[in-house]
């Protein structure tokens, strides 16, 4: 339940103190690991933006942030692709420091201000051991503040 209580803050204060454009939840892999992540977008411009994440499973935290360069719509505008590459972190009972790209699809509704995503992200581990993790799945639902999209 306190897991549950520090989440909501971390949503709301990100939402709340900063220019996030979406905030929301990341469920499924967060870089090898199954749990969920609070997921925030902040925009660099017209195809570019920071992609953040903070984790939490078994016992360990992980943060990923990714800096998409591409941010491109495919055919119509609330449907867009996306890469990018960025640092990962892994905090619990060992300490991991790696960089992880990002490849993902996403899906804007035009009704509702919610922003649904599937991503990819491969992640080369630098430190506590050096390795190379492939199985990085994510599935992303977050809420578009404004109305207004980060590819504008």
């Amino acid at each position: 339940m306190r897991k549950l209580f520090f989440v909501f803050v971390l949503i709301a204060g990100v939402a709340f103190s900063s220019n996030a454009q979406e905030v929301g939840v990341r469920f499924g892999g967060s870089n090898g690991w199954n749990g969920v992540a609070v997921d925030g977008i902040f925009s660099l411009g017209q195809f570019s933006r920071v992609h953040a994440d903070v984790g939490f499973w078994d016992g360990n935290m992980g943060i990923d942030a990714l800096w998409d360069f591409l941010y491109k719509p495919l055919g119509e505008e609330s449907f867009n692709w996306y890469a990018g590459v960025g640092p990962s972190t892994v905090i619990g009972d060992n300490f991991w420091l790696g960089v992880s790209g990002e490849l993902g699809l996403e899906y804007r509704f035009s009704s509702v201000p919610i922003a649904l995503g599937l991503d990819w992200r491969p992640t080369f581990w630098i430190i506590d051991d050096t390795n190379f993790g492939v199985d990085s799945f994510g599935l992303n639902v977050r809420w578009v503040f404004g109305g207004g999209s980060s590819s504008k």
